[in-house]
């Protein structure tokens, strides 16, 4: 073992180093937390925003995806689900399938197959009752380190 108070150069060295190490020792451990954020903001999107197959895109399909998803205590007015992959949803947020759109927005290169759940009862408490429009429609999202995390707008492109 080496005796730091023997050997001056090394001791001046490890002293010299000591907060440089404390700060890559918190950035490694800031790194994680930070990393699953994104991800449960990213899988929170995917729970009020994605259906890869639906069965159905009717009225009572809106009403138990809703329901499903957690989305009717109180009823929410309007939810889009998304259906296709994620990889093409997620490649909004690059240049593959997006393009900015406004200040921090992007706008998918190519239409996807949505529904749209509109609220039609009087009541925001359940039971919720909704109206389902399908479409084709170009999607509007918001991204963080390259995931869509929040849905903006859907619309038809001329």
């Amino acid at each position: 073992m080496i005796n730091l108070k023997q050997e001056p150069l090394l001791e001046e060295m490890v002293k010299g180093l000591g907060p440089l190490l404390l700060v890559f020792m918190l950035a490694l451990g800031l790194t994680p937390p930070a990393r699953a954020q994104d991800d449960s903001r990213y899988k929170r999107f995917l729970t009020q925003h994605y259906d890869a197959k639906p069965r159905g895109r009717n009225d009572r399909y809106c009403e138990s995806m809703m329901e499903r998803r957690g989305l009717t205590t109180p009823c929410k007015d309007t939810n889009t689900f998304i259906h296709g992959n994620k990889g093409s949803i997620k490649a909004i947020c690059g240049n593959k399938n997006g393009n900015p759109y406004g200040e921090a927005l992007r706008l998918s290169k190519s239409p996807f197959q949505v529904t749209t759940c509109r609220h039609v009862g009087g009541s925001p408490r359940p039971p919720c009752r909704y109206r389902a429009t399908p479409g084709f429609r170009h999607i509007v999202v918001a991204c963080e380190h390259g995931l869509p995390v929040h849905f903006d707008e859907s619309f038809f492109r001329p």
